[in-house]
C-alpha cells in the first residue's frame, strides 16, 4: 500500500491545515484572502521542503489546476527485454571478476543482479526510511525554526536518532511547529498510534 502525499500548511508558526494538497491549498487561499497573520506557507510533508501553490483565482480554479493531468498513452515500447513486464534495458559497467560472477549464477546476469537489487531494498528500507524521515524534518526546521531557540542543538540529536533528546531541544518552540518536526522525524511514532 502507498502512502499518499499530504501537505501542511502554516500561518506564521500556526498550522491552518493538513492533507492533500487542493484542501491544503484552498485553505492557504483562505488564510491569505481572511488577513494571514503570515508569512503563509506550504509544506511538502515528504520532503520538508515549501511547496509553491498558486492560489491566484476562484477555489475551482485553484483545486482545477493541481488536478493530476490524465494520463498520456505511453508510446509503444521498443528494444530488447521484456517490456510487457516493465523490464527496462540499461547500461551497467562491471569488472570482468564482477561478469564472471554474475554468469555463473542461474538464471545469468540480469536475474541476479535483480535479486541483488531486491535483497539490498529489503535489508536497508528501515534506514532508508528514517534518512528521508530525518532530512524532510530538518528542511522544514531550516525553513521555520532557524532562529527558535535550541534550533542548532535539536540538529544535531535529530542527526543522532535521539528522539527523546530531540523533544526536549524543542520544548520552547511554538507547539505547532515542534509537533510538526517531531511528526516528520519520527513518522514511525504516528504510524504506532493510529495501528
Amino acid at each position: 500500500m502507498t502512502k499518499s502525499v499530504t501537505y501542511t500548511a502554516f500561518d506564521g508558526a500556526r498550522r491552518i491545515a493538513s492533507g492533500p494538497l487542493p484542501e491544503v491549498a484552498l485553505a492557504v487561499k483562505q488564510a491569505i484572502e481572511s488577513g494571514a497573520a503570515g508569512p503563509v506557507h506550504a509544506y511538502d510533508d515528504t520532503t520538508g521542503r515549501v511547496t509553491d501553490i498558486d492560489i491566484s483565482g476562484s477555489p475551482a480554479d485553484v483545486v482545477a489546476r493541481l488536478a493530476p493531468a490524465p494520463a498520456a498513452e505511453a508510446p509503444a515500447p521498443r528494444g530488447r527485454g521484456r517490456p510487457k513486464l516493465g523490464v527496462v534495458a540499461r547500461e551497467v559497467t562491471l569488472l570482468p571478476r564482477h561478469w564472471e560472477w554474475l554468469s555463473s549464477q542461474p538464471g545469468g546476469a540480469s536475474v541476479a543482479l535483480r535479486k541483488l537489487v531486491d535483497e539490498a531494498r529489503r535489508t536497508t528500507a528501515g534506514a532508508e526510511r528514517m534518512r528521508r524521515a530525518r532530512d524532510a524534518a530538518y528542511h522544514f526546521m531550516a525553513a521555520t525554526g532557524g532562529d527558535l531557540p535550541g534550533y542548532e542543538e535539536a540538529l544535531r540529536v535529530l542527526f543522532a536518532g535521539d528522539r527523546p533528546r530531540f523533544v526536549e531541544r524543542l520544548a520552547a518552540w511554538p507547539a505547532d511547529l515542534r509537533d510538526h518536526a517531531i511528526r516528520l522525524a519520527f513518522p514511525e511514532d504516528e504510524e504506532q498510534k493510529s495501528a
